[in-house]
């Protein structure tokens, strides 16, 4: 199984913030494939952008503080990101060893929060951001190519 084309445009559209389009996209999805395929993507393009971010280093206090950074950008109420998931996750990509039991709801939402804050600060334009995806696109094939 691989990503489609399909779940890198729902993606992109996310991303780009054209709500119009992801609305359009959105219930297309092939929900069976995308339980795989799309949130392979968004855990490749989540890696990405982590990597790209804090450029490998595993600084705490820059993650605590980004997080918070985040979490002030796009939850209001308080509620729709899991700090201690978003550290977690954060650090578990930058290769620290972490033990967190996370169910998979929680991590798919806290990496596309994550993910959207990350690609939005490196403001990139339509053929950056389709860079960006391929080579999350190319990871997440190649996690999805592995035996389980």
């Amino acid at each position: 199984m691989a990503v489609t084309d399909q779940e890198v445009a729902v993606l992109r559209a996310h991303l780009a913030r054209d709500f119009e389009e992801y609305e359009r996209l959105w219930p297309q999805l092939d929900r069976g494939a995308a339980a795989r395929g799309y949130t392979a993507l968004i855990a490749a393009a989540f890696f990405e952008a982590v990597d790209r971010r804090f450029s490998g280093q595993l600084n705490k206090a820059d993650v605590v503080e980004y997080v918070g950074e985040v979490r002030a950008r796009f939850d209001e109420q308080g509620t729709e990101i899991d700090p201690l998931a978003a550290e977690v996750m954060i650090r578990a990509a930058l290769g620290d060893e972490v033990d967190a039991d996370l169910d998979d709801e929680t991590v798919i939402s806290t990496q596309l929060f994550v993910l959207t804050a990350l690609v939005l600060d490196e403001e990139l334009d339509g053929a950056a951001l389709d860079e960006f995806l391929a080579e999350a696109r190319k990871t997440a094939d190649h996690w999805l190519s592995q035996p389980s």
